[in-house]
């Protein structure tokens, strides 16, 4: 490995580990607040200290087309660009290339887009996506990977052949030693792809491994099932990151299922629309870890988000304060919720790595499912 993964302990299948890196060390599990284009929007490098984050996730896609990669590297890399001095983790840009549908072509060499900015054309190779990444210069990269549509079997097949061969020219691109190389597992709702991709990936021997292509349409209980798979195949002595995956509930359950890494854009995406993330039971029976502050019985309300909360919004302002913000479009109220959100996220990511460390996996695991008005298996 070029980062060293030190694998403390298990319970269970949750995992508690440390993951060095050249810039500082991250104890796992982690949630990593993301940073799409070199901010994590409506919070500072500052505000990511003092809610203890310890490691954010950047877009290799967003940041060649601005700034632009080189431009960062001559401006002496994404840490000094935007003033975060912890590691960071950068996503290859397949997914949001593949997400562009009519607007990019995939061969066997790589895959050809137009921006969603301009209309230019652009050609991304596996060598390409490891030189922008060198170039923006985070401790821990992806390879480039084909993200295809969950349900689709024969798809998959073509799919996984091209994530695999990419991986490999991925492996031989890659130059610089200050960084961890990622493979990602690929494969849909399918067992056996998703075993025939692990497999591959680990004979290769990469740094660490992502595991993509879910949350992306199949259900829970597909998600899940294709996380066991891989848990029982991948090397216990390396990191493992769920892309994308990042909601109290999916915290809970794929730590269960061992995975040390989440990203997702969920708790800043839900703040700038008048949501926060909860884990008070019956606040909102139909979405358990979710408030929606836009709404109008909160006007007069004086108690904070989640009562018993100790982050900044929560200890000094109320539910009808917060409101009055989100509904007048101040940019506090973005502000607000967010660190709000991020508290919550980072806050379990903390609590959930204590509990496996001190045998209590299972307990927290069932508390937590006791306060949701929907029962456990149902989630499942």
């Amino acid at each position: 490995m070029t980062f060293p993964f030190e694998h403390l302990t298990t319970d269970g299948h949750a995992r508690a580990g440390l993951l060095q890196t050249p810039h500082r060390e991250v104890p796992t599990p982690v949630f990593m607040p993301v940073g799409t284009q070199a901010t994590v929007k409506a919070v500072s490098p500052r505000d990511l200290h003092d809610l203890g984050a310890t490691i954010i996730l950047a877009n290799t896609y967003h940041l060649y087309l601005r700034p632009g990669d080189e431009r960062i590297a001559r401006l002496g890399g994404l840490h000094r660009f935007m003033g975060w001095d912890g590691p960071i983790l950068t996503d290859s840009g397949g997914y949001q290339v593949f997400s562009l549908a009519t607007r990019r072509k995939i061969d066997a060499d790589g895959v050809t887009f137009r921006s969603h900015i301009d209309g230019s054309e652009h050609r991304f190779t596996p060598e390409k996506a490891i030189a922008i990444q060198e170039n923006l210069g985070a401790d821990i990269i992806t390879c480039l990977d084909e993200c295809a549509p969950p349900l689709d079997y024969d798809y998959n097949v073509q799919a996984l052949a091209r994530t695999h061969a990419w991986a490999e020219r991925c492996q031989a691109a890659k130059t610089r030693r200050d960084q961890a190389l990622f493979g990602i597992v690929q494969g849909g709702i399918f067992p056996d792809l998703r075993e025939q991709s692990t497999r591959f990936l680990t004979d290769l021997g990469f740094d660490g491994y992502a595991i993509g292509g879910l949350s992306v349409g199949e259900t829970k209980e597909q998600m899940h099932a294709m996380l066991e798979v891989v848990d029982g195949v991948l090397p216990t002595h390396q990191p493992r990151y769920l892309m994308g995956v990042g909601t109290p509930e999916d915290l809970v359950e794929c730590v269960a299922r061992g995975v040390d890494m989440f990203d997702c854009v969920l708790p800043t995406r839900l703040a700038r629309n008048g949501g926060a993330l909860t884990r008070t039971p019956g606040l909102s029976p139909s979405q358990p870890s979710r408030l929606n502050l836009r709404n109008a019985r909160f006007a007069d309300d004086p108690d904070p988000i989640e009562p018993g909360c100790t982050c900044y919004t929560c200890t000094h302002f109320s539910r009808a304060y917060v409101r009055h913000l989100t509904t007048t479009n101040e940019i506090l109220g973005h502000h607000l919720l967010t660190l709000h959100n991020l508290h919550l996220m980072l806050t379990m990511a903390h609590e959930l790595r204590e509990a496996i460390l001190e045998g209590r996996f299972q307990a927290y695991r069932e508390e937590f499912w006791q306060k949701r008005p929907v029962p456990m298996n149902s989630e499942q």
